[in-house]
């Protein structure tokens, strides 16, 4: 009898032990992550809130990445995505063609905005209601590249206007001081940031989007061919994480704007209610219905005005130029 409590009593002990020393090693095991470099355009602003969303509540982490954000260039950075020395950033549809002319294998795995968020602003008294009203105009814009080179072309053909009927300045990111001491007439601004700006500062605006003539691809998540190939669990872990980001900020901007008060320097300082009007305009340019999806037409519309401006001699294969591959 002493015997069979002696060995229950050893057998509840291996037992335990046993139980022990699982649990231990299922604790100092350690968890791998992935460093990673996502690169955004300009510099920290509230329009980047889905990124700073994504980190803080902790969607790339959760898929194992451990991710550094990275501002600079537009086109500095897509070059250095589609060599290679990158694997993902943000940029807009205009510079995947244009990359792609030029040999560099980027591709566009999920769409952020749904409309392309350039556009013309101008005070009431300017009386420019319609792009042909930009006919003998001055309008100052950053410069003649990027994004809102593109949307203003893409105005300027709506309107028919030939190069010597406008008379267009670089005046960099000037936009609201220009319009305030008409320095020019009008500006080519993004349609969620300087409108704000002006009309809480007091003045009617009217304002010129690009959407409203013209379907074209805006900002976006984009990689290139070889990540694409050799990791694409890697690209459907970012392209996740990123459309969550997305995702939350559209459903709770009050939170993503105190989000973003510990990731832009001074944003705590600035006026909450003009930076939450700009996340809320911001908002709405972004495609929070189908996430993610890329439209051919866009693309289609995209490449032809390329072509039609002399940004680019001949197509390209849409088809490699984006993919829905990686979206839900």
């Amino acid at each position: 009898m002493e015997q069979i409590k002696l060995r229950n009593h050893v057998k509840k002990f291996i037992l335990v032990l046993f139980l022990f020393i699982i649990s231990a090693c299922q604790v100092k095991i350690p968890k791998t992550t992935q460093d990673l470099t996502i690169s955004l355009t300009y510099i920290p602003n509230i329009q980047f809130a889905p990124f700073y969303v994504a980190l803080d509540k902790g969607y790339f982490e959760s898929n194992g990445l451990k991710v550094s954000l990275n501002y600079g260039n537009e086109a500095d950075l897509v070059a250095l995505v589609g060599s290679g020395n990158q694997k993902f950033m943000i940029a807009s549809g205009e510079q995947i063609l244009l990359s792609r002319a030029q040999g560099l294998p980027v591709v566009y795995i999920a769409a952020w905005y749904e409309d392309y968020p350039v556009g013309v602003v101008s005070l009431k008294s300017k009386d420019i209601v319609t792009p042909q009203d930009l006919k003998g105009k001055s309008i100052g814009i950053p410069g003649l590249y990027g994004a809102s080179y593109i949307g203003f072309k893409a105005l300027q053909e709506a309107a028919g206007l030939a190069d010597t009927e406008i008379s267009l300045e670089s005046i960099g990111f000037t936009q609201v001081e220009a319009i305030m001491g008409e320095q020019t007439d009008a500006a080519v601004i993004y349609v969620a940031n300087e409108p704000v700006q002006l009309r809480s500062l007091g003045y009617d605006v009217n304002l010129l989007r690009v959407s409203d003539y013209l379907d074209l691809v805006g900002n976006g998540l984009v990689t290139n061919e070889e990540t694409i190939k050799n990791e694409p669990e890697l690209v459907n872990k970012v392209t996740q994480a990123v459309l969550k980001g997305i995702d939350y900020t559209a459903k709770h901007p009050d939170e993503a704007y105190d989000i973003c008060t510990r990731y832009v320097e001074n944003l705590a300082q600035a006026d909450k209610q003009v930076q939450l009007q700009v996340l809320s305009e911001s908002i709405q340019l972004w495609q929070t219905q189908q996430l993610g999806y890329s439209d051919m037409n866009g693309w289609e519309n995209m490449q032809q005005l390329l072509i039609n401006i002399g940004l680019m001699q001949n197509p390209v294969d849409l088809s490699l130029a984006f993919t829905n591959d990686f979206i839900d």
